[in-house]
């Protein structure tokens, strides 16, 4: 027989040939799904991933509203807008903060939180602010460019959702404080309001000159200042270039004159900000960073999915190509009878396993891609923009991962076949399948592991993630082979005094230790993935969006003046509010621990550089809040400079016991020793702060108060405080909440259908692992058979090993769960998770279920074969 060269159309034929009959096969359709299923999760992912990024950095000046935005919790320092006037470039500030809006008491007198934002005339510098018309009809038209200059004077324009809460339309008053204002225009995009996950308050928009008579800027509100700077106007911006550039901007500027202008204002601004505090640039390489947060927040969670799909399909590949070629072997053996190189065998096995790995990944890129479609539509409220279409890079994932799983882990069992030796078609005893050699392994697993960390995009989660199933699996392989040792000596000792079936299970278990070893490994793995999955949706993600307490408070007001405390409290009880919570409030920026300055730069920690950015709301009160648990020291009455600070606080800050705080109130210094610690739940809803002073009265400090009650049934309680005191901020959190709520559940929604890929990939590697033993199985009841043992005493036996296999794998993947659940937890999604222990025991229950409906899924119908086909198939 003369075969043709390795890379003849002989040799394509062949190989195709062979896939096109393998794909009939068990084994090969198990590996064309565990593959099509790793690349569909993670190319889903890194087509959303990268739709999204594109986006950001698409809009990225639209979403900043500017080329770079000085953010700050003041007023930006004059010196700032001086160096942008200097450099010739656009400016323009803002103000933003939320409140209360009402309806004026003729037209009903509805209140509604809204988050108020001050402009200046300039405003936007980049992208453009779009108004809707209203029609006769109560529609809508389309959205058309706002006119040039914002807002006119004692004018205001909101979005759709205000004028519906309020009972109002275009050309009537609404409230804002103490100032009267008529609606003359609803917004339908505003450039740099960004997705609108964080503002759920709907947008209400004023002049910047006509924010003072609302009297609502107070020394307790927290005002966002951001001052707007750009270069000059563009194709798409809301102004002229010839109208928009200053004087100074309007002669020929040399080429990239304007880069080195931003460039040049924005390491000003840095500065500025390292040396004030409460100030922080924003440029275009950063985007929107609280945008960023919540997207990359789900995106973990994805990621985290998707690598288990990865990994559990590189078991299952595994499993299934080893199953293949064992398959594989009297059909080579005879090949090679026949005159087939080795050389050429070898390569048509290759071609036919990359034809396999380009097909499952054509696949898995088509599921992928319909995946995250739907991706973009559950998140499309928090998206918030048009995508544009993918790159290039996703599809690179997908083919790499699709070849590197067939290659990588199903080839080299295979190549195996080239070296079966011809003497085969008459000793079976020749010839088997080795483990192969490590370092094609190594190649292959590295290669993945790789491409499964890009995927991670997060170094932490990828280590924890694949550190964990690695450590798992050398942990279910000595669990497991000190078990079979355990049952081959229980087995001597008991001897004859077992069942029959016992007796069985414990000789086919321990016959070969190494194989049932994998099996368990196997089992393990998949119920490991499949236990996480359960564990992270009803634990952590069941965490994420727990509800309030029933009783807990769903309003909040600030900014109550000393002069209005008696006042408010009687005007509280007479709207049938009996409790509440009442505490005096100031606020202070931390300026030194232990008679030491500290700056945020003084911390790596991104959490201890956030909170010294800020500034601190702390109170005083005699006695520690009731909600609130000293876990260390004593919080003791009218103790002189005294600090209590919370828990999370001192372990952010490394603070102690003893450690002195020094705060700067308004240019006013407060210093007090830490004597207590306590431990606060930020989410009972309730009044809640960082450092409180155990003093009823501190006369210096300059003090609003602040108040959280539960409000009643009849909802009149918001606007009778607001008609009464105009001054407060009254904010609703019942409603944010519940808004809060929807897009949380939009992202859970979207987490919960990428694990039905890693829940079909853990089946898929249940199903492998007891495939791969199929015909060992199907030998050795042959031979039981034919000594006279009868089907029912088969039965028995393999329902008794498959549950004893799956009672163990699912106790140790239970184990391993919880512990790579709890390091998830703690250490990537900053969750609060007590791990349920017990879970234990139910989970090797659930495994030897399992176990048991897999086995009799892939073992159906080998009790049944005719023992004399079976072994003459074993010779």
């Amino acid at each position: 027989m003369t075969i043709a060269p390795v890379l003849s159309p002989a040799a394509w034929r062949w190989a195709l040939v062979q896939t096109r009959r393998d794909l009939r096969a068990a084994s090969m359709r198990f590996l064309l799904v565990a593959v099509v299923l790793a690349v569909a999760a993670l190319s889903a992912v890194a087509f959303f991933a990268d739709r999204i990024e594109g986006g950001l950095n698409r809009d990225a000046a639209q979403l900043l509203g500017a080329d770079v935005v000085v953010v700050a919790d003041q007023p930006v320092p004059e010196s700032l807008r001086t160096a942008a006037q200097d450099l010739g470039l656009r400016q323009t500030r803002t103000a933003v903060f939320p409140s209360m809006a009402r309806a004026p008491d003729e037209l009903g007198g509805r209140t509604r939180l809204i988050t108020l934002k001050a402009v200046e005339p300039a405003y936007p510098l980049r992208g453009r602010l779009t108004l809707a018309t209203p029609t006769t009809a109560g529609g809508w038209r389309d959205a058309r460019p706002a006119p040039a200059g914002g807002p006119g004077p004692r004018e205001v324009w909101v979005e759709r959702s205000v004028l519906a809460a309020l009972d109002l339309s275009v050309g009537q008053g609404l409230w804002l404080g103490d100032a009267l204002f008529t609606v003359s225009g609803v917004i339908q995009s505003e450039p740099d309001r960004g997705a609108g996950f964080l503002g759920f308050s709907p947008r209400v928009m004023i002049r910047m000159a006509d924010l003072a008579a609302t009297q609502l800027v107070q020394p307790a509100s927290r005002v966002t200042w951001r001052l707007l700077v750009a270069g000059p106007a563009r194709k798409g911006d809301a102004l002229p270039v010839a109208a928009a550039q200053p004087a100074s901007d309007k002669l020929p500027r040399p080429a990239g004159s304007e880069a080195n202008a931003l460039s040049q204002f924005t390491i000003t601004a840095r500065q500025t900000a390292e040396a004030a505090r409460g100030v922080r640039v924003d440029s275009l390489d950063q985007g929107r960073p609280e945008m960023r947060a919540t997207l990359d927040r789900a995106g973990l969670f994805l990621r985290l999915v998707a690598l288990l799909a990865g990994l559990l399909s590189a078991v299952a590949v595994a499993l299934v190509s080893r199953d293949f070629a064992q398959r594989r072997l009297d059909d080579c053996a005879l090949m090679r009878v026949l005159g087939v190189s080795q050389r050429t065998m070898a390569w048509t096995y290759a071609l036919q396993f990359a034809a396999v790995g380009v097909l499952a990944s054509a696949l898995g890129l088509l599921a992928g891609w319909l995946c995250h479609l739907v991706f973009v539509a559950l998140l499309a409220d928090l998206v918030g923009v048009a995508l544009p279409a993918a790159g290039w890079p996703p599809y690179a994932l997908g083919l790499g991962v699709g070849v590197l799983l067939t290659l990588g882990f199903g080839l080299p069992p295979v190549l195996q076949l080239a070296r079966v030796p011809p003497l085969r078609v008459l000793r079976r005893d020749l010839g088997g399948i080795k483990m192969g050699s490590a370092l094609v392994w190594l190649l292959g697993g590295g290669a993945l592991l790789g491409l499964l960390m890009l995927v991670a995009g997060d170094a932490r989660l990828g280590g924890i993630a694949l550190g964990g199933f690695a450590g798992a699996v050398l942990v279910f392989a000595v669990v497991s082979l000190g078990a079979v040792w355990a049952l081959r000596t229980l087995a001597a000792r008991l001897g004859p005094r077992l069942p029959l079936a016992w007796t069985l299970v414990a000789r086919q278990l321990t016959a070969q230790p190494l194989q049932t070893v994998v099996q368990v490994c196997a089992l393990g793995l998949g119920l490991l993935a499949l236990m996480l999955l359960v564990l992270i949706r009803t634990d952590l993600i069941a965490s994420w969006r727990q509800a309030t307490p029933a009783d807990a408070p769903d309003r909040f007001v600030i900014n109550i003046q000393p002069d209005q405390v008696a006042s408010f409290r009687t005007a509280l009880k007479a709207a049938g509010v009996a409790r509440f919570d009442w505490y005096p409030m100031a606020r202070a920026r931390l300026v030194a621990i232990n008679g030491q300055p500290v700056r945020p730069q003084s911390y790596e920690d991104d959490r201890a550089q956030r909170l010294l950015d800020r500034e601190f709301n702390l109170s005083h009160a005699a006695a520690a809040p009731r909600h609130n648990e000293v876990v260390a020291g004593r919080y003791t009455p009218e103790e002189p400079g005294a600090f209590s600070v919370e828990e999370g606080l001192a372990q952010t800050l490394g603070l102690k016991l003893g450690d002195r705080l020094r705060f700067d109130m308004a240019g006013q210094m407060e210093e007090g020793r830490i004597t207590s610690l306590r431990k606060v739940d930020w989410s009972s809803m309730r009044v809640n702060f960082f450092v409180m002073a155990p003093q009823a009265d501190k006369p210096t400090w300059p003090d609003t108060y602040i108040t959280s009650f539960k409000a009643p049934a009849s909802g009149e309680v918001d606007r009778l405080l607001v008609q009464r005191f105009p001054n407060v901020t009254v904010v609703d959190v019942s409603a944010t909440l519940a808004q809060l709520q929807g897009v949380l559940e939009q992202v859970i929604t979207a987490v919960e259908f990428l694990f039905l890929f890693t829940l079909a990939a853990g089946l898929v590697v249940l199903m492998t692992g007891l495939l791969t033993s199929r015909e060992r199985r199907a030998r050795d009841w042959a031979i039981w058979r034919s000594l006279g043992a009868t089907q029912a005493v088969i039965g028995r036996v393999q329902r008794l090993e498959l549950l004893a296999t799956g009672a163990l794998a699912g106790g140790l993947a239970a184990t391993a769960a919880l512990v790579i659940g709890w390091i998830l937890a703690s250490r990537v999604f900053d969750f609060v998770w007590s791990a349920p222990w017990w879970a234990v025991l139910p989970g090797a229950a659930c495994g030897a279920l399992l176990a048991w409906l897999a086995g009799w899924w892939s073992l159906r119908g080998v009790v049944h074969r005719p023992v004399a086909l079976t072994l003459r198939q074993a010779e």
